[in-house]
């Protein structure tokens, strides 16, 4: 292999929250862990080429969207309206651009459309009928609902519609697992980038719109200190703005990535009773993926050699 200028480092998650050993079939955890394996393979792939770190992320978070074993994409959960409204976000750590979308429909890939807010408008987030719009003038298909559709997150659905109940994917009651998308990475330059792609909660109501979308919330990347994916209850990570909030206890106390990573996940989280966890690299290459939970689906992959692919605590 050709020397690389630079440390390369990619992680993605698909979601966190009560995940506990002997829940899950052999069969469908091995599904799970074959998604997992071709989205990293392909962003780390992506990364060894030279290309960039945000090619790398959107590469790993559209194959993610793609699969409906996770609430993004094509596996995005039921509003109570029976329909599908998607989140996404992309940033990059040089010159920190940002492209988001909220509630929009249709759109096989929302993050590729997040990509092309951050490059081709002079926006970073657009929402509902104007990101449609948007989307509709750059010529993007829009997929008949049939495509969105999946028994399991029906059926999630016809539990509790009709009531006031929300659910985040994957639960066993209301409030214990989500289910959330997303990649950082650094690319050989030293470059940053982070993406993130949701599908919200089931049965949501009154265009309610999460973490994933929102800078410095769900989704952040600055090439002096980190880029961070976050996954979990969203209102306690847009009240806690967790992935900007990673970036400044590096910035400003000096905190290394491991340490200002957990300081937010198993102490600030916590005090406002946030689950969840999230995805981190450095400028050098260092990977982190702390969870609060009973389990996150995680993978990550540099050059040094570091391999993981895990679903429970270790």
């Amino acid at each position: 292999m050709a020397q690389l200028s630079n440390k390369i480092a990619i992680a993605i998650h698909g979601g966190a929250g009560t995940l506990k050993k002997g829940m899950m079939t052999p069969v469908k955890e091995a599904e799970y862990k074959k998604a997992l394996q071709e989205s990293l393979d392909a962003g780390y792939k992506a990364l060894l080429s030279g290309k960039s770190a945000v090619d790398a992320t959107e590469l790993a978070v559209r194959i993610l969207e793609d699969s409906t074993l996770f609430n993004a994409g094509k596996g995005s959960v039921f509003t109570a309206g029976g329909t599908h409204e998607m989140d996404a976000a992309i940033m990059e750590g040089d010159h920190l651009k940002a492209g988001a979308v909220a509630l929009i429909n249709g759109i096989k890939n929302p993050i590729s459309l997040a990509r092309d807010i951050m490059e081709r408008s002079d926006h970073v987030l657009l929402a509902a009928e104007g990101a449609m719009e948007f989307a509709k003038k750059l010529g993007y298909e829009l997929k008949d609902p049939e495509y969105f559709y999946d028994e399991f997150r029906y059926q999630q659905w016809q539990e509790i519609r009709d009531t006031d109940q929300f659910q985040l994917d994957h639960s066993l009651k209301k409030d214990t697992k989500f289910g959330t998308v997303g990649a950082v990475a650094c690319d050989q330059q030293g470059n940053l980038a982070a993406a993130t792609s949701t599908g919200g909660m089931t049965n949501k109501r009154y265009g309610r719109i999460g973490d994933s979308p929102l800078i410095g919330c769900g989704n952040y990347a600055n090439n002096a200190t980190c880029a961070v994916s976050c996954t979990g209850s969203g209102e306690y990570f847009i009240r806690a703005v967790v992935a900007y909030d990673v970036s400044c206890l590096m910035e400003y106390k000096g905190l290394a990535l491991e340490k200002a990573a957990f300081e937010v996940v198993h102490n600030r989280m916590p005090r406002i009773g946030g689950d969840g966890g999230l995805i981190a690299v450095d400028r050098h290459g260092m990977l982190t993926m702390p969870f609060n939970t009973e389990g996150m689906y995680r993978a990550a992959r540099d050059s040094d050699g570091l391999f993981q692919l895990s679903i429970y605590k270790d």
